[in-house]
């Protein structure tokens, strides 16, 4: 676990004069909802089909951030077996009231075909660390829940609705039923809340009181370059919404040349003093408007209040430097670059796909100072596979670990993948060829159609490989472990592992949404349904200049 480093010094009058960095959590950390409670933040982003479900990342200060892992760890609080690429947890909410926290979630089963299987489940805990009580079945009406806690004791469930008739948009309004804590079920009928602007869209709902405004945030236009964070107010919790007259809060639809794009899906928070702000998910291009390869992301706006009462960020445009909050500066230590699994538990950053971690395809014991991956399924399986990965978070990165693995066919792999999911990513692995033995080669998915990519090359023993992501550039290397990489010749498109091109319409009709960003991983495959496995050592993660 990240440790505290004592308080910074804080400048004249308690004020500290660091400045937030966006993107605060840099990678996959799409959908932020915000909460704070005491002297402390909590920042919790969708994971779709990864585990563990729901990634939450801790603060005291808004501007130093450090990752507590995630809060659906096992199959009791998530099954993902059979999810959908980018299906899964969609845009979670943490709140917290009587001494609780509470999540709410979806897990989205299905989105294509012009239905939406999206049911809704609320998930308390008495810490931030657990333990959490099994999920409660709501309502399966649309997604993007989030819970609002009254100051009349009552609590109030919000989503948008999803409307599956052809002809209609599926965008059905924000609406809003009762939620009893006490019994954790809904009460009521549904209430619509709001249509939403002409931006269309409309999702992403959070509630907050301040003074004699319930303020209704939203998300619209969108997950694309249209995105936006769209406020509305009204004087009771029922409505009427009437939508600020000046437009949207934050967007970056009409600044290509902003170096934050796809600025939406906020949250607000409110630190001492009536200091505001707002976390949203961005991205960041490759160029103009180009593929997002590390896909969508957090960061941070300060609010100001209006003197008629609106909250408003600077421009309405996402800024990558912002003024923190009047708090004394309370960093972490950094993470080590280096995992060499000696700690007897996955670290914070990893991530696992489809699967929990468990004892009958994972092991950090069987051999000390190693992770050893069972064989697992095909990479087209949506259910027993063996991956750990974690998340590209900087344009330029290097990613390397040592493999030993003694493939006896060649329906053995194992090796490093720069993944998306499972119709795009590049993979370098070590195999057995008929008639010269182990050899270590690439193979790449490109929407579904697999390609041989590299030229094999003979190994022996331990192999250490590495992957260089170079902006829109990708490449492998091999050699002996600690020794000077052997990169290959090859440089291949890191742009197929990017939102935009793992998205594929057809006739207006999603086939696959591209959700998650980019990860670099540790992939092994036993296509025999047999007991190979592969032992990793001194993996290392490292942002390039």
């Amino acid at each position: 676990m990240t440790e505290l480093l004592a308080p910074g010094r804080p400048g004249p009058a308690g004020e500290d004069t660091a400045l937030i960095r966006n993107p605060v959590l840099p990678g996959f950390h799409p959908d932020p909802s915000i909460l704070r409670v005491g002297d402390d933040y909590y920042l919790a982003t969708s994971t779709f089909e990864w585990y563990p479900g729901v990634r939450v990342h801790h603060s005291r200060d808004l501007v130093h951030w450090r990752p507590l892992g995630g809060v659906l760890t096992d199959r009791r609080l998530l099954d993902l077996t059979g999810c959908p690429d980018s299906g899964g947890v969609w845009a979670p909410c943490l709140s917290h009231v009587d001494g609780e926290f509470h999540l709410v979630f979806t897990d989205v089963d299905s989105y294509t075909g012009g239905f939406w299987d999206t049911p809704n489940f609320v998930t308390t805990a008495p810490s931030i660390d657990g333990p959490w009580s099994d999920p409660a079945p709501l309502h399966a009406r649309g997604f993007d829940p989030s819970l609002f806690h009254d100051d009349d004791g009552r609590s109030w469930l919000l989503s948008n609705a999803c409307d599956w008739r052809p002809g209609r948009s599926w965008a059905g309004g924000i609406i809003a039923q009762e939620y009893d804590r006490r019994r954790r079920v809904l009460v009521g009928e549904p209430i619509i809340l709001f249509d939403g602007t002409p931006a269309g869209f409309t999702e992403g709902p959070h509630l907050y009181r301040r003074g004699d405004w319930y303020y209704l945030i939203t998300a619209e236009g969108g997950t694309g370059w249209e995105h936006q964070v769209t406020v509305a107010r009204s004087r009771t919790l029922t409505g009427p919404y009437v939508a600020d007259p000046d437009g949207p809060m934050l967007t970056s639809t009409h600044r290509p040349d902003l170096p934050l794009q796809k600025a939406g899906h906020g949250s607000l928070v409110a630190a001492p003093n009536d200091q505001w702000y707002l976390a949203h998910l961005t991205a960041r291009p490759l160029g103009r408007r180009g593929a997002c390869v590390l896909g969508r992301e957090t960061a941070l706006q300060r609010v100001d209040w209006t003197v008629h009462g609106w909250p408003r960020v600077e421009g309405g445009i996402p800024h990558e430097r912002v003024p923190g909050p009047r708090l004394p500066a309370r960093p972490w230590r950094e993470a080590p670059q280096t995992d060499d699994f000696d700690a007897g538990r996955l670290d914070p950053a990893w991530s696992t796909l489809r699967r929990p971690p468990s004892p009958d395809w994972l092991s950090l014991t069987a051999r000390p100072g190693h992770l050893r991956l069972a064989g697992g399924q095909s990479p087209s399986s949506r259910h027993r596979v063996s991956l750990v990965a974690r998340r590209i978070e900087h344009p330029r990165a290097t990613f390397s670990a040592v493999v030993d693995f003694i493939p006896r066919s060649y329906q053995h792999l194992a090796g490093l993948v720069a993944y998306y999911n499972t119709r795009n990513w590049y993979y370098a692995h070590l195999t057995c060829q008929d008639g010269v033995g182990v050899v270590a080669d690439v193979l790449t998915c490109r929407r579904g159609r697999l390609r041989r990519l590299g030229r094999p090359v003979p190994v022996h023993g331990p192999v250490e490989l590495h992957v260089a992501l170079d902006g829109p550039a990708l490449r492998f290397a091999q050699g002996a472990p600690g020794a000077a990489p052997i990169w290959w010749p090859d440089v291949f498109d890191a742009t197929i592992l990017s939102d935009e091109h793992a998205t594929e319409i057809v006739d207006g009709v999603p086939e696959v949404w591209g959700f998650t960003g980019a990860f670099f991983g540790l992939w092994v495959q036993d296509l025999t349904g047999g007991d190979a496995y592969a032992d990793f050592d001194r993996t290392t993660y490292r942002a390039a200049r």
